[in-house]
């Protein structure tokens, strides 16, 4: 197919998960051979519905979905890899990718995992992988299958900034049509030439040309036009009212004019345009901390040792770190050196080498929500099919139904999110109501492990400011520099070996 061909077009597609839950209305874009887009919206606004509608894993209420030609290929490389697919080897994990067995597989595998930047021995357990690791799986598991159309959902994620640069590299050479989702700024606009915006408060999609800083621009200017067309707009409404006003009660021929201006007046009123409502982004917020006995000598963790991947190889390595109250931590590394593995089990108070005290309260924000986890008495706070609504009440050591309700609003979780089960919510909005949660929970020790996955780039400015003033223990892996350098960090501990 030719470049500049349209391969992908939305037409008045409407889709909805029920009552109260419209995703799209009358979406309508296209996508041509060749091009590079970002598909943005806010979190939760249903942009990783688009792509299950694209791959046909759901279906339009009404309107058409149309690839051109109609044997067009699609391969995703999603945000998480499925519970169900990660005790596979990695052989295994990319055989599903084939309707037929693949004599030739590991040619294939390996072919894959170099465009992507990874040394994985192809017996190994994919849940053993880190969370960057999973990350380029993903993408080679998209890749692995040749797609005329490669869909990107947040593959930044966990990736450190080696990786993010390997992809970004591998995008700005790569031929085919690619969609992606990303919150990452900077990413989008190394490579893309094109926007699909989903507007959460409208459920229209609206399309736009150039990268993606330059759409940003466009969206801020169309909005001031609008503002200032309906200021207009609004000041003459007033003017032609009062006027129509002084004539009616002049009485006589003079009401038949102020008829006359009050139908110019609504006809006005009709013209305004609607202006499309900027994302919004959440409140400013702190983490209460903790209250302590006392008596309390303000020791939150001790830890003597780390054990440390190198080559998927463990090694203890022995360190002095001790976490006192207002201590902001930063654990730094390459991905599979074992950063998660680390938090995790510092989390459930099994880390070797590691004392946290049974009173401390440990509020822990995993980089993967699979099990959804943030908050609680250790990792493990809530599941999947739990209400979000629970998730938050089940943190609260004194309940409040207004507290918890206006906690959550100020993430941009109204009512109607709350009554949800978890496993319905978006990856964005589960974060966010991670940060909810530890809000009503009052942790002494923060543990958070790639803060801003999945949340929009909007957010992360506040959330910072939040974890920066934040007064108790605090112990974070992030491989966003823009966002660690607003947070306040008092020691880094480096888990790559020399």
């Amino acid at each position: 197919m030719a470049n500049n061909d349209v391969v992908l077009r939305f037409s008045d597609v409407l889709f909805d998960f029920g009552h109260n839950k419209e995703i799209l209305n009358e979406a309508s874009f296209s996508i041509r051979s060749g091009s590079k887009v970002a598909l943005m919206g806010q979190n939760g606004a249903g942009k990783s519905t688009i792509f299950k509608l694209i791959t046909k894993e759901l279906r339009a209420r009404e309107g058409g979905i149309y690839l051109t030609p109609k044997e067009t290929t699609i391969g995703i490389a999603r945000q998480v890899i499925p519970q169900g697919q990660m005790d596979l080897t990695v052989r295994g994990y990319f055989a599903t990718a084939f309707a037929e067995k693949k004599y030739d597989l590991d040619k294939y595998i390996r072919n894959v995992l170099e465009a992507v930047n990874l040394n994985a021995p192809l017996d190994r357990i994919i849940k053993s992988f880190s969370g960057g690791q999973q990350a380029r799986l993903l993408l080679a598991y998209a890749l692995i299958q040749s797609p005329d159309i490669l869909l990107l959902d947040e593959p930044t994620n966990n990736l450190d900034q080696t990786g993010i640069e390997h992809l970004t590299g591998f995008l700005m050479m790569y031929e085919k049509t690619c969609m992606v989702i990303s919150h990452d700024a900077e990413f989008l606009n190394a490579f893309t030439d094109g926007v699909v915006y989903l507007d959460v408060f409208t459920h229209h999609t609206e399309q736009y040309t150039g990268n993606y800083f330059d759409v940003v621009e466009e969206i801020k200017a169309r909005i001031e036009r609008e503002n200032l067309q309906n200021a207009r707009m609004e000041t003459e409404i007033k003017k032609k009212l009062s006027q129509a006003e002084v004539f009616a009660h002049k009485g006589g021929k003079l009401r038949g004019v102020a008829k006359r201006m009050r139908e110019a007046a609504e006809e006005a009123e009709e013209s305004i345009v609607e202006v499309r409502r900027e994302d919004k982004t959440i409140h400013n917020f702190t983490i209460p901390l903790q209250e302590f006995e006392p008596f309390f000598n303000g020791l939150l963790a001790q830890i003597d040792a780390i054990k440390v991947f190198e080559n998927h190889v463990p090694v203890d390595k022995i360190i002095d770190l001790t976490i006192r109250k207002d201590t902001h931590v930063l654990i730094s590394g390459p991905n599979g050196a074992g950063k998660s593995t680390f938090l995790h089990a510092l989390a459930e108070r099994t880390a070797l080498g590691a004392m946290i005290p049974d009173d401390i309260k440990i509020g822990y924000y995993k980089q993967d929500f699979g099990h959804f986890s943030a908050g609680g008495g250790s990792a493990s706070g809530g599941d999947s099919e739990q209400k979000a609504y629970d998730a938050l009440s089940e943190v609260m050591q004194k309940k409040d139904e207004h507290i918890l309700r206006a906690t959550a609003a100020s993430f941009l979780l109204d009512g109607r999110v709350l009554d949800h089960p978890i496993k319905s919510l978006s990856e964005g909005q589960k974060g966010l109501l991670s940060f909810a949660r530890l809000v009503l929970m009052k942790p002494g020790l923060l543990i958070l492990d790639e803060p801003t996955n999945h949340i929009n780039f909007r957010h992360l400015p506040v959330i910072a400011k939040a974890l920066d003033s934040y007064e108790g223990g605090m112990i974070i892996v992030s491989h966003i520099p823009d966002f660690v350098q607003q947070i306040r960090i008092d020691q880094i501990v480096d888990l790559t070996i020399l």
